[in-house]
């Protein structure tokens, strides 16, 4: 009796599992069918309507997340996407690739109707890429009226009731943030120039990118090993303090000033900065500005993650002249104040309320001349590490030979060292030297030689020059005031005998 009562368990398992596998293979056949058979239009209606009458005897809660929200871009659509794209299977059947000109990756992502199953903190989820149609309205067309429409994109995300709090609460965020990791690793780097005749447009059209493709990373810098450690662990700090700017009440940003003879790598500096990071470039040209609206409105622009660099900013503009602004101010009436770029309205984005319009950005500024700058400039909080890019040294050297001709070690580097230390030659001139050099380090060595000693004969001679104009200018100053002394004392003496005349006819 057990015995038959186990085999008709038993049968009736077996038709339970026979009937539910008939379903799901009907269900796949009638899905693929639909996908090759069905026009777009009717696909997308087939399945909506499967999806809703299933949907009535699940315990399951779907959450729909459209392409936009309103007229902006939905953000968690946009992270989806991206996530997404890494979590494809390979029984998905149809793909999207894309690859933009200027970009060096290919994009895949779901195609329409393809579902993707996810897996979080040990809860299963359901990824679902569907679409509609919605008719907008009606336009003038060759003189007729027609309606038209267009497609709307949204994700269906399916799950067990029970995990609505944790798909919320931390399933989505998740998502965003490794998006955003994503995001980073495959963009490819970007250098931007204003577009200032597309600047009073779309924001989003006042930079002009281009591919950054400048190979300077911290390894190829001919700089002191002290100095670029201590760069790299400030960026490393920098980049991992999120949490605490926002704890201190402070813009989550940094301020660089490079500062140096001309040739000592700056811009190879904000290069390998930018590649370590993986930020791209904004390159402001303050010249080519007419007023604060104009930077402010540029600025604005810019986007997270980013270096904002202004080169040579003592030449640019005289921000140290602080009179310049009180002229703005006190301009007589009737007539209109010169539009400029101020300082005060370069500090107001470096640290005043405007600086809070974005995150984790650097602002680098280069300059030869720290002196020529203005002290407001150059404070904590606005300018946070001074960088002194100095003279090629021996420690440079040594790196700029095993860079270009693959040599670290050399009989003649003793020698080459001694005269780098007094020589005053830039990096720039000492990798233009080896870039020329011939083909066999000895007799490049025995160039570099040559060159570093005419190069100190040289400087030594225009220091010379230097040291005996200014002995000639403090020569002629001391004549001109000796000069003015004894003009002085004439009048003083003509003065005397005119009063001495004045008095004579007095008497």
């Amino acid at each position: 009796m057990a015995d038959s009562s186990s085999e008709s368990k038993m049968v009736t398992a077996k038709a339970v599992f026979s009937a539910a596998a008939s379903v799901t293979a009907s269900i796949m056949l009638a899905r693929t069918l639909a996908n090759d058979l069905l026009p777009h239009e009717f696909q997308e209606y087939f399945f909506s309507g499967v999806r809703n009458f299933f949907s009535q005897f699940s315990s399951q809660v779907t959450v729909v997340i459209e392409e936009f929200d309103g007229l902006v871009n939905n953000q968690i659509y946009e992270a989806a996407q991206v996530y997404l794209s890494t979590k494809i299977s390979p029984s998905t059947r149809r793909l999207k690739v894309s690859k933009p000109e200027k970009e060096n990756n290919f994009n895949v992502s779901m195609e329409t109707n393809e579902e993707v199953i996810d897996v979080f903190n040990g809860v299963k989820v359901k990824w679902i890429l569907a679409s509609r149609r919605v008719e907008s309205g009606y336009r003038a067309d060759h003189g007729m009226n027609s309606s038209y429409n267009f497609e709307v994109r949204f994700f269906e995300l399916s799950f067990h009731l029970k995990h609505q709090d944790m798909v919320i609460n931390s399933y989505l965020p998740h998502i965003v943030e490794a998006a955003k990791s994503l995001r980073q690793e495959k963009k490819t780097l970007k250098l931007f120039t204003p577009s200032f005749e597309h600047m009073y447009g779309n924001l989003s059209d006042a930079w002009t990118p281009v591919n950054l493709d400048h190979p300077a990373t911290f390894e190829t810098l001919a700089m002191e090993l002290e100095i670029k450690k201590t760069i790299l662990e400030d960026l490393e700090r920098f980049v991992k303090r999120r949490d605490y700017y926002r704890r201190v009440g402070k813009a989550w940003k940094r301020g660089y000033l490079l500062y140096g003879p001309p040739g000592t790598g700056k811009s190879s500096l904000v290069a390998a900065m930018a590649n370590y990071l993986n930020f791209d470039i904004y390159d402001l040209e303050l010249t080519e500005l007419r007023c604060n609206s104009d930077l402010r409105r540029l600025l604005v622009a810019t986007a997270n993650r980013s270096i904002l660099v202004v080169e040579d900013i003592d030449c640019t503009i005289e921000f140290h002249d602080r009179a310049a602004e009180a002229r703005a101010t006190n301009f007589p009436p009737g007539y209109a104040p010169e539009k400029q770029v101020t300082l005060s309205g370069l500090l107001n984005f470096i640290d005043g309320l405007w600086s809070s319009c974005g995150d984790e950005r650097i602002i680098v500024f280069t300059t030869n001349h720290k002196e020529k700058l203005d002290a407001a400039l150059l404070r904590p909080g606005r300018m946070d590490v001074h960088v002194h890019m100095s003279y090629c040294t021996p420690c440079g050297f040594k790196l700029l030979a095993a860079n270009y001709l693959g040599v670290k070690e050399h009989i003649l580097f003793g020698e080459i060292e001694d005269l780098v230390r007094t020589a005053e030659v830039t990096p720039a001139e000492v990798a233009e030297q080896l870039l020329k050099g011939r083909d066999q380090p000895d007799d490049a060595f025995r160039d570099m030689i040559e060159f570093l000693k005419s190069k100190k004969k040289e400087n030594e001679e225009l220091k010379a020059k230097k040291v005996q104009e200014e002995l000639e200018e403090k020569k002629r100053k001391e004549e001109e005031k000796e000069k003015k002394r004894k003009e002085e004392e004439e009048m003083k003496g003509k003065d005397g005998k005119t009063d001495n005349d004045d008095k004579s006819k007095l008497n």
